[in-house]
Formats: C-alpha cells, sequence, structure tokens
C-alpha cells in the first residue's frame, strides 16, 4: 500500500524557486509522485509514495519558513495515482485572482467535522460550495448551494451578483481540502460579512472522521488525482476521467451515445475543435497499442 498525502500552508515564502530543487530531488530519490505548488503565499500539493518517504517529505516540508505547523491529511491507494513528480513556481497556491486575499493574517472560524452537521442544519446559516461545477456534480453535503462556477477565480464575481441573498445570514463554506475556503472565507470578511465558518480539513477529513450513518454528504468526492473520487472511509469511488476534458464520467455517462474513449463525453461534446478531437483520438490510440504490447 501506498500513502496519498494532501497539504496546504499559507505563509510567506520570500524565494519560493530558491526551495523547488530541493523538493524535486527528495521526492524523486524516495520514489514520491504528484504535484506541489509554491508561491509567495505558501505551499499546496498532493503526493503519494512509500510511506517512509512520504514522512521524510513533510519532515522536509516542515523546516520551510513558517511551516513548522502545517497540516496534511493522509490515505492509502494500491498503486501511486500519479505518473510523475512535479514542483511548480506559481503565482498563488490556489488562484482566486485577488491580491489583497491574504488567508495568513486572518480566515473564518475552523468547524470541527465532528459538529459540522449541527453548524449547516442551523436556519440562520447558509451553506455554500466553492468547488467547481464539474466536482459538485458527483457529490455535495445536502441543501448546500451551489454556485455554478467553472474555476474558483469566478467566485468573487458570483458573490458580487448574488450577496443580497444572504442578508442577516451565517456563511459556512466546504471545499475538498480546506484550501479554497481558506481564501474565500478571507475575502468574505474583507466583504463586511462577520459570521463566516469553514469545515476544517474539508470534505476529505469529513468522510475520515464521520461515520457513513451519520453523514450529511451525498454522492462522492472529486479528487485530482487517478483516483477520481473517494467516498466515506476515503476509499476510491466509482468514477473514472473523460481523458478529453478530465471530468468525472460513471458506468452510465460511458454508455451515452456521446461518449467516445480519450475522446469526448457528454460533458465536453461541443468544447473542443475538430483538429483537438483527432489529436485526443490519435493518443487514445496510442494508449491502446501500448496496452496490447502489455497483454
Amino acid at each position: 500500500m501506498f500513502t496519498v498525502s494532501a497539504l496546504y500552508h499559507f505563509t510567506r515564502l520570500n524565494e519560493p524557486n530558491s526551495l523547488r530543487g530541493p523538493i524535486l530531488s527528495l521526492c524523486q530519490h524516495e520514489g514520491i509522485k504528484g504535484t506541489i505548488l509554491l508561491a509567495h503565499e505558501g505551499i499546496n500539493g498532493t503526493v503519494a509514495g512509500p510511506s517512509a518517504g512520504v514522512t521524510r517529505l513533510w519532515a522536509h516540508i516542515s523546516d520551510l519558513p513558517g511551516c513548522s505547523n502545517f497540516t496534511h491529511k493522509e490515505s492509502t491507494s494500491k498503486y501511486i495515482p500519479f505518473k510523475r513528480m512535479k514542483v511548480r513556481i506559481k503565482k498563488e497556491i490556489v488562484t482566486m485572482g485577488k491580491p489583497n486575499v491574504d488567508p495568513s493574517v486572518k480566515t473564518g472560524r475552523y468547524v470541527e467535522p465532528c459538529d459540522w452537521n449541527k453548524l449547516i442544519n442551523t436556519p440562520d446559516v447558509a451553506v455554500i460550495d466553492t468547488r467547481n461545477d464539474y466536482e459538485v456534480g458527483i457529490g455535495t453535503f445536502k441543501g448546500a448551494i451551489n454556485p455554478n462556477t467553472k474555476t474558483f477565480r469566478e467566485f468573487p464575481k458570483w458573490w458580487a451578483k448574488n450577496k443580497h441573498k444572504f442578508k442577516n445570514k451565517k456563511i459556512a463554506m466546504f471545499c475538498t481540502g480546506g484550501i479554497r475556503c481558506e481564501k474565500s472565507s478571507n475575502f468574505l470578511l474583507g466583504e463586511g460579512i462577520e459570521d463566516v465558518f469553514h469545515l476544517k480539513g474539508g470534505i476529505l477529513k469529513y468522510l475520515e472522521q464521520v461515520a457513513k450513518q451519520d453523514s450529511a454528504w451525498e454522492g462522492e468526492c472529486f479528487v485530482f488525482d487517478n483516483r477520481v473520487s473517494v467516498g466515506h472511509g476515503l476509499k476510491e469511488g466509482n468514477y473514472d476521467q473523460c481523458y478529453a476534458c478530465r471530468r468525472p464520467v460513471n458506468q452510465q455517462d460511458k454508455n451515452r451515445a456521446e461518449y467516445v474513449q480519450g475522446t469526448q463525453c457528454h460533458q465536453c461534446i461541443n468544447e473542443y475543435t475538430k483538429e483537438d478531437r483527432a489529436r485526443f483520438g490519435e493518443r487514445q490510440r496510442q494508449i491502446d497499442e501500448k496496452t496490447k504490447l502489455l497483454d
């Protein structure tokens, strides 16, 4: 079994580029794969590898400036759900496009997974799912508001159009691992919302700690690796991924007339050119050929 681990931490990294090489070298030496993002505002990533190697990586990260108290989430997988290791330098570790938003200064109030059900069932609380529409489409908390955003960058614009609906309401937000809620809660505090809450550790921590029979979660949780989705207990879910648009698809979706393996699904059928489709088809043909050789 391999350890799959996700982390994020907001802290000031003055020279993120100087941190890239040592992290990449350590991961390659330990057989770790995945993606880590570095920016002036902090670090974000999900990786997988042998348990001892992942432990050494986290020890290295805890020695980075301001990262001594960072937290991470862990699950296990029978295989490494990534093909390679990447360490990238970005302007933001999660892109909101609001340079004045700074979660390292102030965020909303954290809510432990064991207390989340009580909060979201309170009448004066509005529950907002801050994830993208394709993520919400396969699972969310019962009664949560879906902003129908295609990217997190669209969240501030959505709020500007809809904030009048939340007058005299407390706002509770959640996302996959917690990172988007760090930014969105700081953003809403800057917008004058006084009572802002977010799920500590995100959906993943909730699914890990809250028993299925007590859960308010419906469906599965999309994850950004080859597992595609997970359910309660962080067990691998029932979704595959469209290789064209990277959105989740289940067996019913694959049975639709619009679905062509590696080329398109019903969600992206009108999003690409004929040239794109030809390129996707050629990629799938090469994958099929390699698979035949291995059989």
